[in-house]
């Protein structure tokens, strides 16, 4: 196909007589083999450079944001902010940086108040602020001896409190509908035993996260994290 394209061409520029035409053909056959490779290279080099210039394109709306560009609201702010109706509940939460994680995430996603019983620990603590990096500070906590208590009082309040428990007649997170017009409260289990009978039994619902491996748990602050976004998918404006 080569040798007939250059053919024709030679015939077109060459002339008519057979000896010219050959003289052409041959002439253009050695300049296509000299320049050929360097038509190939300059193509090879403006296609990569058009390659390079989408790459910086993409890489300009990617481009990672400074944390003085994340407009976080002060802790101040934060406290007078309106808070998603959610309060999480620890109920013998034995890890410190379990703790701080839970204050962490409740912080993200503007949760009213942490309640942190039994042998929960309290801020100050240095454990406390390595996770939860002055979380603790902003969200507003309260301390109970025991967590009935603090699941009494909720109920008085007029809340609805769910145990984030695996049990029978649970209801799976991903199934779960809220109303925006209940005030909601989650009650997360100690990291081996989980949440106490005696609470779940006082609870109006369990939720639980499905699961679909080998394990037969979450770390309770991990668990706490996927259950808040999820309330507050459904609960905020």
């Amino acid at each position: 196909m080569l040798k007939r394209g250059l053919k024709e061409i030679a015939y077109l520029f060459g002339g008519k007589e057979r000896g010219e035409v050959w003289t052409t053909f041959w002439i253009l056959q050695v300049l296509f083999f000299i320049f050929y490779p360097r038509l190939i290279q300059r193509f090879s080099t403006m296609f990569q450079r058009i390659l390079i210039t989408f790459a910086d394109k993409e890489n300009e709306t990617m481009r990672k944001l400074k944390v003085t560009e994340l407009n976080r609201l002060t802790p101040e702010a934060f406290k007078a902010c309106e808070k998603i109706p959610l309060i999480v509940v620890l109920d013998h939460v034995r890890s410190l940086n379990n703790v701080g994680s839970v204050f962490r995430t409740a912080d993200a996603f503007r949760v009213e108040a942490i309640y942190l019983c039994g042998i929960t620990a309290c801020p100050p603590n240095a454990e406390i602020h390595k996770t939860a990096l002055g979380a603790e500070d902003s969200v507003n906590w309260q301390y109970f001896n025991n967590t009935q208590e603090a699941v009494e009082k909720l109920h008085e309040a007029g809340y609805t409190v769910c145990a984030v428990e695996q049990a029978e007649g649970s209801v799976m997170l991903d199934k779960l509908q809220l109303d925006k017009q209940k005030k909601y409260a989650i009650i997360m289990g100690n990291e081996v035993k989980g949440v106490q009978q005696e609470v779940v039994d006082s609870c109006d619902l369990c939720v639980e996260i499905p699961q679909y491996g080998t394990k037969h748990s979450l770390n309770v602050s991990v668990t706490t994290g996927i259950v808040i976004w999820d309330f507050f998918k459904q609960l905020s404006d």
